[in-house]
């Protein structure tokens, strides 16, 4: 695996490897393998990898800024990607995992390109954010455990070489536990192909069903309150900000190029289009301008922690809601055509689309940047 000393360097070449497979893995609604090559290769994965495991052992604001690169290019394989980034990179602040386990999963991504998932929403939990009585149950049986239950939204699908699953263990406690795709009872359900967003994320549903599990895939025992998770607010929304700047680039591209036969001249010329491309480029400029100040000033510190959340819902927030205008606006602006597949915009626009979905988002992300305003 070649490593950059510049992570953007690395998610600037990745991105124009996947560029040109990003509309057919969309219409297929599948990933394409060979970006997953890319991504290995470049050292992507590797990002927030520590160097003293081969890594590169980049920042979070690195991080975020390769994952922008990507997101460019194909929002969907920026998304599988970003969940390899916030695991490690939520775990080596927080080494909460057995003793060896990190060390252990960080080798495999830089020998055998490893990629890596946790596992938390159900059907019935929905986002584990909400409180984590998981339904997926895990019971210790003679050298291990038996699983039973279902994940939804599972990004990487039968790509992922690590799923991390959360779940119950034994009734009384929450837990971690790794389990293999090819063990037996591993079942994925197509959930995903034609969805609104990431269609080509293949984020299936999984099934267990009995499946036995030994005892050494036990990744952690949940021991209190869960551990906020800075990594994850942050990746996902440098992907949201990938994808708008994608569209706007989209719409740049075709106003400088779309020549009407009553016009004469590029649609670029236009006061009008002029305007309304420079409100999307002043509303991007100062949602990156948030983004990747939060995220540069989060030094890994645990008692940073708790006291980090108001910044980090009010980056997702406004990058999220930046996203959802610009990619609408780029619609409107380039017109019909931006309803068919000639132009990535529809695309853009869907993809973004499941910002509002992810936490902190909406009504409770302004009443928790309104709480610490307040003091209260």
């Amino acid at each position: 695996m070649k490593l950059s000393s510049n992570a953007l360097e690395i998610g600037l070449r990745v991105a124009a490897e996947i560029e040109p497979r990003a509309d057919a893995a969309n219409r297929a609604g599948t990933l394409n393998p060979a970006d997953l090559t890319s991504l290995t290769t470049a050292g992507f994965t590797a990002l927030p990898v520590p160097r003293a495991y081969g890594g590169h052992g980049a920042s979070l604001r690195d991080c975020v800024a390769a994952q922008v690169a990507i997101a460019q290019a194909n929002p969907s394989t920026a998304l599988i990607a970003g969940m390899n980034l916030h695991v490690i990179g939520q775990q080596r602040e927080t080494l909460s995992w057995r003793e060896g386990k990190f060390a252990e999963y960080c080798r495999a991504i830089i020998t055998d390109g490893a990629l890596i998932n946790s596992l938390a929403t159900e059907p019935a939990l929905g986002s584990p954010s909400r409180g984590q009585f998981f339904k997926t149950k895990a019971h210790t049986v003679t050298g291990g455990y038996r699983i039973s239950g279902q994940k939804t939204m599972a990004t990487g699908g039968e790509y992922l070489t690590h799923m991390l699953v959360n779940l119950s263990i034994d009734d009384d406690k929450t837990g971690v536990i790794r389990v293999p795709q090819a063990a037996d009872g591993v079942r994925w359900e197509n959930t995903w192909q034609d969805v609104l967003s990431f269609r080509a994320s293949e984020s299936h549903d999984v099934h267990f069903d009995n499946v036995f599990v030994e005892a050494e895939h036990l990744v952690s025992i949940s021991r209190g309150k869960p551990t906020v998770n800075i990594w994850f607010p942050l990746i996902m929304s440098s992907i949201y900000h990938g994808a708008a700047m994608g569209a706007r680039n989209a719409l740049i591209k075709y106003a400088l190029e779309r020549v009407p036969t009553a016009l004469g001249r590029p649609i670029a010329t236009l006061p009008k289009i002029q305007r309304q491309i420079g409100e999307i480029d002043l509303r991007l400029q100062a949602a990156e301008a948030l983004l990747f100040e939060v995220a540069g000033q989060w030094q890994g510190k645990a008692e940073q922690r708790d006291q980090f959340k108001a910044r980090l819902a009010a980056a997702k927030e406004m990058v999220t809601g930046t996203a959802l205008f610009v990619t609408d606006r780029a619609l409107q602006v380039a017109g019909a055509v931006s309803l068919t597949a000639a132009l990535p915009l529809e695309r853009f626009f869907r993809d973004v689309r499941a910002g509002a979905m992810q936490p902190p988002s909406g009504d409770t992300a302004l009443e928790l940047i309104g709480r610490t305003a307040l003091g209260i």
